[in-house]
């Protein structure tokens, strides 16, 4: 066996083949990689009982082309009649091009395409270039009653992007990418529905000389999707950014939409606030593009100081101190940190092997002063805005912290989790070639409740043998917070991770969480929406799907639970 301290497994490090099953489930860039760290696969050798041979042969890539034979359902004429509206370059019936924008980021549908297991894929597929195609595309698939699906980023890890009735799938983020106005007196950007979070941020960033502006600004919304999701996607499934308990989250910072449905064209309106009634807007919010076509956003924008930002981070002694300083800080009305994140004890286990941590003079040191390995939680944060303010908070916490018996870790640990922030869903492909499968699920909780739901859902995922489990609460409110469960197994067979998967997810409703808390619904959970939400609520969702959509053609096939 090669020695513990040399061996690397053969992680992938070229782009996947060209029209090959790998390029349609590799994530973010063709040549970006995070690769698992030698402390990393120790650990999983250990956890799965694996050894250097383990790690030699691959036991699935996705390297095969597809080669698919899917006619599609469309007749000549209909395709005839969308080559019109957006031009023969910018549409495809290709079987490579509709197994490519019918699929997302779910677990499940990268382990099917390594296997070449095909479902459901669009007839068609369109690249609009402006909302005017996507209302003369609105119209006429309602007319002849052709299914619509929504493709911004394609990013959704809850099968949002499965075209359950075939259909077209509009793909917005090709063309209908750009920056509409930015309007510095009112703090405001009106960009098409298809522009991508880094294509946003670096033009609000350089605003003074794209547009001339006395200040620099920020979207203040940084999901970890964030180099591959668009904003229409950002709010149709109420996302959250990593900077969320400072900024808010998509839900607050859109101001007002266009949206295109087959019962024609809504423009909520962009003021600030209005008492006319309930808002149409947050119907719209959180839809997952069953109502409509989401065209153009007015999104609320931040002055960009980034020279003011403070980093810090904490160790605890456990998980119930480290909880106990996060409500205090959410609830001390002093300013909330932008990054505010609490790891529990697993995690923090592993997270100081990945961020380089372990065995530092940071780690003699928490061992030294009583915080002990497999027991210890982790606290990172940063803080935004004005100078004075954010010297404010972090003084603040640093209180709180000392208060419940935390230990000062000065900004080393957040500056060490900042650069890979948005890398994480690399690691998936890696680990996925030799079997190891990497998933999670997330949801949101109250203050009263938080224990519960984290000790029963960690319990149901442990109580599966030779299974990782890490958590970690994300984004805080005075109300709660949120609990996000990454899990790590050794599962070739896919019926049994998807008994495990809707395992979890029945615990996390069953111990009183939601079904999400920034992911969406999708198609995946919505099998627990009407005994999650109540038969009232869901009829008012149905109400509203039959005036906006009454042939029923945005996104159908149980999207939301409908």
């Amino acid at each position: 066996m090669a020695n513990k301290n040399t061996f690397e497994p053969n992680w992938r490090k070229t782009a996947p083949r060209a029209n090959s099953f790998r390029s349609i489930f590799k994530y973010g860039d063709p040549e970006g990689f995070k690769h698992p760290n030698k402390r990393l696969v120790e650990e999983l050798k250990n956890t799965f009982e694996l050894s250097a041979a383990d790690f030699k042969e691959k036991e699935s890539t996705g390297d095969e082309i597809v080669d698919l034979k899917i006619p599609s359902q469309l007749s000549d004429e209909q395709i005839s009649i969308f080559q019109n509206i957006s031009g023969k370059e910018n549409v495809s019936a290709d079987e490579y091009e509709r197994l490519k924008y019918s699929t997302g980021q779910t677990l499940e549908e990268h382990m099917k395409l390594r296997r070449k297991m095909v479902g459901k894929i669009c007839d068609f597929v369109v690249h609009p270039r402006n909302k005017s195609e996507v209302e003369e595309i609105v119209k006429y698939c309602n007319k002849e009653k052709i299914p619509i699906v929504v493709y911004g980023g394609g990013t959704s890890v809850n099968f949002g992007l499965y075209p359950a009735g075939g259909g077209v799938t509009l793909v917005l983020s090709t063309h209908m990418n750009k920056i509409i106005e930015l309007n510095e007196t009112n703090q405001t950007v009106r960009v098409d529905a298809g522009i991508l979070g880094p294509q946003l941020e670096n033009a609000l960033n350089n605003a003074k000389e794209e547009f001339q502006s006395q200040y620099r600004f920020t979207c203040g919304h940084f999901p970890q999707s964030f180099e591959y999701s668009s904003v229409g996607g950002w709010i149709v499934t109420l996302g959250s950014g990593q900077q969320s308990s400072y900024y808010g989250d998509a839900a607050d910072l859109v101001l007002a939409v266009e949206m295109v449905t087959p019962a024609g064209t809504i423009r909520t309106l962009d003021f600030p606030a209005t008492a006319t009634g309930p808002k149409i807007l947050d119907l719209i919010k959180g839809s997952e593009g069953i109502f409509g076509v989401v065209v153009e956003v007015t999104w609320k924008i931040f002055r960009y100081m980034p020279e003011n930002r403070k980093y810090f981070g904490f160790i605890f002694k456990d998980w119930n101190s480290a909880v106990e300083a996060s409500r205090e800080i959410s609830q001390g009305e002093f300013g909330m940190p932008a990054v505010f994140r609490i790891s529990d004890a697993e995690e923090t286990h592993h997270g100081l092997k990945l961020y380089g941590i372990e065995g530092t003079v940071f780690d003699k040191l928490m061992s030294f002063r009583g915080f002990k390995p497999k027991e210890r939680c982790l606290f990172i944060a940063t803080s935004d805005g004005s100078r004075s303010f954010t010297k404010n908070v972090k003084r603040q916490v640093k209180k709180i912290a000392r208060k419940t018996g935390g230990m000062y870790l000065t900004s080393f640990p957040a500056k060490k989790w900042e650069p890979g922030r948005y890398k994480d869903p690399y690691l998936k492909e890696d680990l996925m070639d030799f079997g190891i499968l990497i998933d999670t699920l997330e949801t949101s909780i109250k203050w009263d409740n938080l224990f519960d739901v984290h000790q029963k859902v960690r319990q149901f995922i442990k109580a599966r043998p030779k299974t990782i489990c890490l958590s970690h609460a994300s984004h805080f409110y005075p109300q709660g917070t949120n609990l996000y469960f990454i899990f790590i197994l050794k599962e070739n067979d896919l019926q049994a991770y998807k008994n495990f998967q809707k395992g979890i997810i029945e615990t996390i409703v069953k111990s009183g969480g939601t079904l999400s808390h920034h992911h969406g619904v999708g198609k995946m959970t919505g099998f627990l929406m009407e005994k999650h939400l109540g038969r009232n609520q869901m009829n008012v969702l149905y109400a509203l799907k039959k005036h906006f959509d009454p042939n029923n053609i945005m996104n159908p096939g149980g999207q939301l639970g409908l």
